[in-house]
């Protein structure tokens, strides 16, 4: 098997867009304030929503850009399954940014958006459902983490990409493990959409 794709995935993956949008716009690191998480959510606490908005279309597209350009090469499902877990592993623990990356929900929705856009769609709407009910970014991640896996099973039939939304949803509920602790005891920080 060639690995060449899955690697140039990972290195996609590891261009944290957070860091470098605010390092150009002026803003402090975003590993360094408020969550300390670079992510968009973060992005968007420390900076407003134009800036945020920019940090999730990049976390978006580079999860969304290896499946779509490796899909022009091979249609080897479990080569564009591990394309898509190592974008998203990239961002998580990037080799650019001595490995301290985000939570990578964003990202992980570029990887469903280019597999099967309607699982995409299906996943969005499950997040904001749950962000306006509840009013907490995290656990509307992790509905949509717990969705995936069952959404892409029913809709593509296939274990390779049933696997890879299993991982990536675990690895999701991890890298928010501090949220749900939070989350139990009431401190959790919720969306608030003040400055622009």
């Amino acid at each position: 098997m060639d690995y060449t794709l899955p690697i140039i995935a990972y290195l996609i993956g590891s261009i944290s867009c957070s860091v470098l949008i605010c390092k150009l716009t002026g803003l402090p690191d975003p590993r360094e304030t408020g969550s300390k998480n670079p992510g968009a959510t973060n992005v968007l606490r420390i900076g407003g929503k134009q800036v945020a908005a920019l940090a999730l279309i990049g976390d978006i597209m580079k999860g969304f850009l290896p499946v779509i350009l490796a899909s022009l090469i091979t249609k080897d499902t479990l080569i564009l399954s591990l394309v898509g877990l190592l974008a998203f592993l990239g961002h998580l623990y990037p080799v650019f940014f001595q490995f301290q990356g985000g939570k990578g929900v964003a990202t992980a929705a570029g990887v469903y958006l280019a597999l099967a856009w309607p699982v995409a769609l299906a996943l969005t709407v499950i997040w904001l459902i749950t962000a306006l009910l509840f009013r907490y970014s995290s656990a509307a991640s992790l509905a949509a983490a717990i969705s995936a896996p069952v959404l892409i099973q029913f809709y593509l039939h296939d274990i390779s990409y049933t696997l890879s939304g299993m991982l990536i949803g675990t690895l999701v509920f991890w890298r928010h493990r501090a949220n749900l602790l939070r989350l139990k005891e009431g401190t959790e920080s919720t969306i608030k959409l003040k400055r622009s």
